[in-house]
């Protein structure tokens, strides 16, 4: 994989996995060295790009929320760069670190599975969060449990069934290992964390439906959990845990 000296600064939300999660996996893949301070204790660099009086910083414009990646000395004028839009960030840095396929045609490949996967992320908080992210869980339950019940029976089936059909068109090249190519890419690091959500939010769900998608559960998914890098980093105390982010456990909008 190419390599750099870049610094890289992730700024997130501390102590939720939510979407920030997407580019650690990338740079623990790739065992690139990178700082994460809302999780070292220091949130204040997350959120000076997203007050309400902010206008830029150092030539960026102003972000709306988290995650940000900032790259030290990359942006105009030898000023650090600070990317934002979760897609947009693994985009970059698959430019530089590698992760986006063969060719520049699977490049593109390789985003839109990504933006796809993004989607699946989106609708799975909207599964307890339907009417209003301002509002409490229990201020919408009633409309949560009937969102939940489609998002199972009609979302979840289309997105994986989209997933297995990659993966087996890609099989002569990626083995039912990868989506895109014959190599990791950031489509398989981003389908496989929603995937492993969905597991911790829908554990019976995706229980059931695992034998539906052979591919995908069977040899994909132990496949990148196996990858080098990715390894070492979810047996670390630096995998955070799900708890009250994207990914939630509610066990009334699961399978009953």
């Amino acid at each position: 994989m190419p390599s750099n000296d870049l610094k890289y600064t992730l700024l997130y939300h501390g102590g939720v996995p939510g979407r920030g999660e997407f580019i650690r996996l990338l740079l623990e893949a790739s065992s690139t060295p990178y700082t994460d301070p809302a999780n070292a204790g220091d949130p204040s660099p997350v959120y000076a790009s997203c007050k309400p009086e902010c206008t830029g910083i150092d030539g960026n414009p102003p972000a709306f929320s988290p995650p940000m990646l900032k790259v030290a000395g990359a942006g105009k004028d030898g000023k650090d760069l600070i990317l934002t839009q979760t897609s947009n960030i693994l985009l970059y840095l698959s430019k530089t670190l590698g992760f986006n396929g063969d060719d520049e045609v699977d490049a593109y490949y390789v985003n839109a599975l990504t933006l796809t996967a993004l989607d699946l992320n989106n609708e799975v908080h909207d599964t307890h969060h339907p009417v209003g992210t301002t509002l409490y869980y229990e201020d919408q339950k009633e409309e949560a449990l009937r969102a939940a019940g489609n998002f199972r029976e009609m979302r979840i089936p289309k997105f994986c069934s989209l997933f297995e059909r990659t993966l087996k068109g890609n099989e002569g090249k990626g083995k039912g290992k990868y989506m895109v190519g014959k190599s990791l890419s950031y489509a398989d690091t981003t389908v496989w964390q929603v995937l492993n959500g969905l597991k911790f939010a829908f554990p019976k769900e995706m229980k059931a439906r695992e034998g539906d998608y052979p591919l995908l559960f069977g040899t994909f998914y132990p496949s990148v959990e196996g990858e080098k890098g990715i390894k070492e980093y979810l047996g670390s105390e630096r995998r955070l845990k799900y708890g009250m982010g994207i990914f939630r456990d509610y066990p009334e909008l699961d399978r009953q």
